[in-house]
């Protein structure tokens, strides 16, 4: 099972930036990836996902500002943010599962392995 461990996590204004990274601890070539996040009180929600062309799938919430990218010879997956809202204030977790079939971002809290996760708070 691969282990994952995220960075990049941080406090930024409303309208900034920021960019997760994921780093895998075995070639990710074989994995379909994804971020999800989970804020106090409210359930798990996938923001992104990637599958193993690269082709991405988001949620209306992010779609636009948040771009998922994987670097298969670096073993790293990536989360750009941008234009950051303060409803966009979570943990989150990087995730992977080696199944046939990728999920779109729906299900992707389904995967079977994930980090520890990175805080991104966004307040003025």
């Amino acid at each position: 099972q691969v282990e994952l461990v995220e960075s990049g996590g941080d406090s930024v204004q409303p309208g900034g930036s920021l960019r997760l990274t994921c780093k895998a601890s075995t070639s990710i070539a074989k994995y379909c990836l994804g971020w999800f996040r989970q804020a106090p009180g409210k359930e798990r929600e996938g923001v992104a996902s990637i599958d193993r062309s690269g082709i991405p799938s988001y949620p209306w919430s992010v779609k636009g500002r948040f771009t998922i990218s994987r670097d298969n010879l670096e073993n790293t997956l990536y989360l750009q943010m941008n234009n950051l809202k303060p409803e966009d204030t979570a943990m989150y977790y990087c995730t992977a599962d080696s199944r046939d079939y990728c999920f779109d971002f729906d299900r992707i809290i389904e995967y079977g392995s994930w980090g520890q996760g990175a805080q991104v708070t966004v307040s003025s």
